[in-house]
């Protein structure tokens, strides 16, 4: 059974940095990604990424500020965020999916059907 262990969270102050890492079992497929939802919100796409071709994808509100990476010899997915607000707050969730078909809308939450107990993101004023 495929399993996502996220790590990294933690309580910082606005503009400070925090790197979430994603760690997968047992998976088969070539996109990851990184979610998060915050209270009384929808759950939100932030970054996704291709482990297979490397192409990345951000949702606008956290572009030149986070960035999705790979280390395939470790299967772990990393998010580095800078320069952090505190509308970032959230919990930030790792997911996965399955196979290898191509699919529209790489920050859309059900398009991935693996997913991480999530890491609680408290960004302070």
């Amino acid at each position: 059974q495929v399993q996502l262990v996220e790590s990294g969270g933690g309580s910082v102050q606005a503009g400070g940095s925090l790197r979430l890492s994603c760690a997968a079992s047992k998976y088969r497929g070539n996109f990851m990604g990184w979610f998060r939802q915050a209270p009384g919100k929808e759950r939100e796409g932030v970054a996704a990424i291709d482990t297979v071709g490397g192409s990345t994808y951000y949702t606008n509100s956290v572009k030149d500020r986070f960035t999705i990476s790979q280390d395939n010899s470790k299967n772990t997915v990393y998010l580095q965020m800078n320069s952090l607000k505190p509308e970032d707050t959230a919990m930030y969730y790792c997911a996965a999916r399955g196979g290898f078909a191509g699919f529209p809308n790489k920050l859309r939450s059900s398009n991935y059907n693996y997913w991480g107990q999530g890491t609680q993101v408290t960004v302070s004023s």
